[in-house]
């Protein structure tokens, strides 16, 4: 039996991400029963240089969810697990495979992306590689991963009605890797710093949430 060609569509079967930005990552959801349940580690199989964005896209979504603590509660560590990965220096990410048997119904990510579906239109006609040393280089990918590491946190704490801004700014963080654009990271660098500044380090709950995971590991050594 012959395998198909690169790029030939197998009938019923998901449409393969070409690492093609915005449009592609759309296409992936579009087909296929809405009940289907989508395991994390088979979207993320087969990717390259888009993995990181594509787990984090995936990642943020419960953040969406208008259920006070819930979201949070969710993407917060599974943003922080991409943020230390990233610091780390890994090319791909590594995901356990008790998340990665998990994932988001195909139902849930399309009605997702319907609701932001004309701007990502936009974003689409917008973004373009460019700037590659603000997204490729290791230390370039070590700070997105730091800001990732502390939005992560911030997402994970009870701050009321912060839910779908840290959202918000984490898919652009998703967008930049997945479309490489070195600009729209350089926007998202200092719009998470200015997050961190003033509902971090400003209201004392970064540090204060810091301070107390330190402790508990402390404690249970």
């Amino acid at each position: 039996m012959t395998s198909p060609a690169d790029g030939e569509h197998v009938p019923g079967a998901a449409p393969a991400y070409r690492n093609e930005g915005i449009r592609t990552l759309l296409a992936m959801f579009e087909q296929g029963d809405p009940g289907e349940q989508q395991p994390l580690g088979g979207i993320l199989r087969g990717l390259q240089e888009s993995a990181f964005g594509v787990f984090l896209f995936v990642a943020i979504l419960p953040s969406f969810i208008p259920i006070p603590g819930i979201g949070g509660a969710v993407s917060g560590p599974l943003v922080l697990l991409i943020g230390l990965q990233m610091m780390a220096g890994l090319s791909r990410p590594w995901v356990p495979g008790f998340i990665a048997r998990r994932g988001p119904k195909r139902g849930t990510v399309h009605r997702f992306l319907g609701r932001i579906e004309r701007p990502l239109r936009r974003l689409d006609r917008m973004l373009k590689p460019r700037l590659q040393l603000l997204v490729a280089p290791l230390p370039a990918r070590a700070f997105t991963g730091l800001l990732l590491l502390l939005v992560g946190i911030l997402l994970s704490l009870p701050i009321p009605f912060t839910n779908y801004l840290f959202g918000f700014q984490l898919l652009l963080f998703a967008l930049a890797l997945i479309e490489r654009d070195g600009a729209l990271m350089l926007f998202n660098w200092v719009a998470a710093i200015a997050a961190v500044l003033f509902f971090g380090v400003g209201s004392g709950q970064l540090v204060g949430h810091t301070v107390d995971l330190f402790q508990r590991w402390s404690g249970s050594l």
